[in-house]
């Protein structure tokens, strides 16, 4: 099982409980952090991460004043696919500063958290 796989895995079976994953929000404006990809060029990147504490991780230094905030699987299939879908956004699965990320074209990731939401 290659590195990448073994990510994504892990992530779906940290999310599955829960039915829910993180995103970093900024506390005043509402925005969401999305970054540049660091494997694909003129690509945009949305940050994802399994748990609270893993996204708290990352509320430092130019995120400082953003935190964490729960997206359901139930609203991610229904409202975020279509609007980052839209934007061409890929995600960063359980994203980590400096090192080789897992970043997943949308409707891979999406049929992956399909697979797991419990109906």
């Amino acid at each position: 099982m290659s590195e990448h796989t073994q990510t994504l895995a892990s992530f779906l079976a940290e999310v599955k409980p829960n039915q829910a994953f993180w995103a970093l929000q900024d506390k005043a404006s509402g925005d969401w952090v999305v970054l540049d990809s660091i494997n694909f060029a003129n690509t945009d990147v949305m940050p994802l991460w399994s748990s609270n504490e893993l996204a708290q991780l990352h509320c430092i230094d130019e995120w400082q004043d953003y935190s964490p905030a729960q997206i359901t699987l139930a609203e991610w299939l229904e409202f975020w696919l279509e609007d980052l879908s839209e934007d061409g956004v890929m995600i960063g699965v359980n994203w980590q500063e400096e090192a080789d990320c897992l970043e997943m074209e949308l409707g891979d990731f999406s049929q992956a958290l399909a697979e797991i939401e419990a109906l």
